[in-house]
């Protein structure tokens, strides 16, 4: 068979890197933008102050980790929210939220979705992957992926927001190669559907939340014979 083309680690880390910028993009209407340069790294590992990972499993292994600061983490969370209709005095102040925390870790949750379905369109391979876990941090946390890899690779890229507030990817995975052998054909999905269809469930979800809290001011009023 005649070979077509090679996709190594890099290549994925690339797609990785692709997926993250272009929905965190879309999610804010701002510009978010990495590194044409890459740095090899040792370890991975959570970092203040306030940090994410994700792991992967199935065609290959992996572990992908960002670490944000509290500047740029606050810029992603308040620009998604102001964009989701959320008016300034209803946004958390401070990084530590839990509302921080868990918005950002659905727009990974997004990044994650994005990414992987560009893998099994392009590479025909098929992974999962667990829950984006995000942690407020004050100290560095080193990870690494629960299983044996014959040649382990690590790096990181730096990504800048568009007040300039930096934060970092780090991809861990064996060192690997995907051999094209025959030309086939690919589905495309882009990244606007699948930041419209989290878009209305986070719609959704506001929605059925101030119901409920109308529901619990009414209760209260009559209560109070008002």
């Amino acid at each position: 068979m005649r070979k077509l083309k090679t996709v190594t680690t890099d290549d994925i880390l690339l797609k990785l890197c692709q997926s993250l910028s272009d929905v965190l993009s879309k999610a804010t209407e701002t510009d978010v933008s990495y590194s044409a340069m890459v740095q090899k790294i040792n370890k991975t590992s959570l970092k203040p102050d306030i940090g994410c990972f994700v792991l992967f499993d199935g065609g290959f292994t992996g572990l992908v980790v960002t670490n944000f600061t509290s500047q740029a983490a606050m810029e992603l969370y308040k620009e998604y929210m102001q964009r989701m209709g959320i008016s300034e005095d209803e946004l958390a102040v401070h990084h530590t939220s839990d509302e921080v925390a868990n918005i950002l870790g659905e727009l990974m949750n997004q990044v994650v979705g994005d990414f992987t379905g560009k893998i099994g369109r392009e590479l025909k391979v098929s992974i999962t992957q667990n829950q984006p876990k995000m942690l407020a941090l004050n100290k560095q946390i080193l990870l690494s992926v629960d299983t044996n890899l014959d040649r382990p690779q690590a790096r990181r890229v730096s990504f800048t927001t568009a007040k300039n507030n930096i934060f970092y990817l780090e991809f861990a995975m064996d060192k690997t190669e995907f051999i094209q052998l025959e030309e086939f054909e690919q589905d495309t999905q882009d990244t606007d559907s699948i930041f419209e269809s989290a878009k209305l469930e986070q719609q959704k979800e506001n929605a059925k939340n101030q119901k409920l809290n109308d529901i619990n001011d009414q209760d209260l009023f009559d209560q109070l014979g008002i």
